[in-house]
């Protein structure tokens, strides 16, 4: 997941042609181009999340001054649909124009152009893992540590992450993980209204750091604690049947599916597009999973186009 300056010379002329561009005026609204904002942690994988898009047919700019976004989008909309789909990754390289982004994307809603924020997260040790691994410091480090800079960019990306419409954390995938994570969200033909990745998880082993919604299963009774259960997961039929014949188990998958529908339309509303519901228990093993695929199936029959991830299914 180690950053890497592929796309450097591309920003470069990018910039150079946007800031060479006629005075700006409204953008065409039948050519307006689609845009994702591509951000986050230092080492955390924009160079692989870029790539992907690129990949994928996506015009890609990297370290973009903010100021230049709705520049960009103009001239993308001026094309003649040559340029249909623009990335933009924004990082510390360009902090000083971080005052710009949101004036810029403010612009942007005011022109109708649909933009979407992927932002990329990670540990703070994985990350300091991967600069020592390639020996570089970081952006932000000065004469500091690693986790110096780290600490001081978390500060600065706090909140352009608050905004971001999908967040992911690649604290334990790969290159091949993250690009198949960029293609599960980026490789339709046809953008569905809202996408949901549903995960169960252990609290023992942390709370999902990219979660939006988060529910905890410990007020059920624990199979852990019955023999015959305990080596199975919450995939076993009789484990997933145990699970709900719990009082209150069968109750809450029905009221927190309705309460998700009144959440995803007003996610739709807000125009986010993602959203990732982390269903918790004690060791994320049997509660949380059977109720994960019990809520996975659930939104799938409503037209929620659904991601269904067992975080921590066989740690243990």
């Amino acid at each position: 997941m180690n950053e890497h300056d592929g796309q450097e010379s591309q920003a470069g002329d990018g910039a150079q042609v946007a800031t060479g561009s006629d005075t700006p005026g409204a953008v065409p609204e039948a050519a307006i181009p689609e845009l994702v904002i591509i951000s986050g942690m230092s080492g955390a994988g924009r160079s692989t999340a870029a790539k992907c898009l690129e990949d994928l047919g996506w015009f890609v700019v990297d370290n973009l001054p903010p100021a230049l976004i709705p520049t960009m989008v103009e001239l993308g909309a001026r094309s003649q649909g040559n340029v249909a789909r623009i990335a933009v990754v924004v990082d510390v390289r360009g902090r000083r124009f971080f005052d710009n982004l949101r004036e810029s994307l403010a612009d942007l809603e005011a022109k109708h152009v649909t933009r979407r924020i992927v932002f990329l997260e990670s540990s703070d040790d994985a990350l300091v893992r991967r600069f020592e691994s390639v020996r570089r410091p970081h952006p932000l480090q000065g004469d500091g540590r690693i986790v110096d800079g780290i600490a001081a960019e978390r500060e600065l990306l706090r909140e352009l992450r608050g905004d971001a419409d999908l967040v992911i954390d690649t604290s334990s995938l790969n290159v091949h993980e993250l690009r198949a994570k960029m293609d599960a969200q980026f490789a339709g033909e046809e953008e569905p209204e809202l996408r949901a990745t549903v995960m169960s998880f252990g609290f023992k082993y942390g709370l999902p750091v990219d979660a939006d919604l988060v529910a905890d299963m410990r007020f059920l009774p624990n199979p852990h604690w019955v023999p015959e259960l305990r080596p199975f997961t919450g995939l076993n039929e009789e484990v997933a049947a145990y699970v709900f014949n719990q009082p209150g188990a069968k109750e809450f998958l029905d009221r927190y599916a309705e309460l998700l529908r009144l959440i995803a339309a007003g996610y739709r509303r807000e125009g986010k597009r993602y959203v990732t519901i982390a269903i918790g228990c004690t060791g994320g093993k049997h509660r949380s999973v059977a109720m994960s695929e019990k809520l996975a199936a659930r939104l799938a029959a409503e037209g929620v186009e659904t991601v269904l991830v067992h975080r921590d299914m066989g740690r243990e």
